[in-house]
């Protein structure tokens, strides 16, 4: 007998109680930078240098940062279920809590490639320096996808969100376009759990469950309501 496919999409709110804090918390600002200063195509233009030193910090803090309860509650999920994680997150707690079946939407901080070729990606857990290039001359970046980029993932992530038996929501305010329009291709009769400190606007949705707490707290309740030990 097949298992019941789980869809989990997560976000900012999953990692930010293993230290990492995004923009979302802090009013626009991420880090202390404002995003348009190091997280656009212009802001690459303007200053790589900046840009690479900003995610050069960010790199580090995923390196240093562990997977937290929530993290791995999803990952035990695959026990008894067919599980897909589709996650807004940059960082790669997620493959190291142990999930196996994990989409990035917006890149990855761990991987790096040419500023003029988007799909030949090279792992990096170093800093990237300016003059680091590869092998077509092109300077390398980090992969990941900047605020004003398409976001090429959403065409692997629609159909996996069609097919979801169970839809669960982690730590995402549903405020980042394209990814928060995921939730709209989710069956109108499959369950939809939304964990978050703050549950966002999902009142078009049907059959929606709120477990309105930090995401590792909300797993929690989640095996409960799953029937899980």
């Amino acid at each position: 007998m097949a298992k019941q496919k789980i869809v989990v999409l997560t976000g900012a709110g999953i990692s930010a109680e293993s230290g990492l804090r995004t923009f979302r918390d802090s009013d626009g600002l991420w880090e202390g930078y404002n995003v348009a200063d190091v997280a656009t195509p212009r802001a690459w233009r303007k200053d790589p240098q900046l840009v690479l030193n900003f995610y050069n910090e960010r790199r580090r803090d995923v390196m240093l940062a562990n997977p937290n309860s929530a993290h791995k509650a999803v990952a035990e999920l695959e026990q008894q279920y067919d599980v897909q994680i589709i996650t807004q997150n940059i960082d790669d707690l997620h493959e190291r809590a142990g999930s196996t079946k994990v989409l990035h939407l917006h890149g990855e901080i761990v991987k790096m490639r040419s500023e003029r070729a988007e799909h030949r990606l090279y792992p990096v857990l170093k800093d990237i320096q300016l003059g680091d290039v590869a092998f077509d001359g092109g300077q390398y970046r980090p992969h990941v996808v900047w605020f004003e980029e398409p976001v090429p993932m959403m065409e692997e992530a629609i159909p996996l969100m069609y097919a979801a038996d169970i839809f669960v929501l982690i730590g995402t305010s549903l405020a980042v376009y394209p990814a928060a329009s995921l939730v709209d291709y989710v069956k109108d009769n499959v369950k939809k759990y939304i964990i978050d400190k703050k549950i966002p606007e999902v009142t078009r949705h049907k059959n929606v469950i709120p477990i309105e707490m930090p995401a590792t707290e909300g797993m929690v309740e989640l095996r409960r309501l799953l029937g899980q030990k």
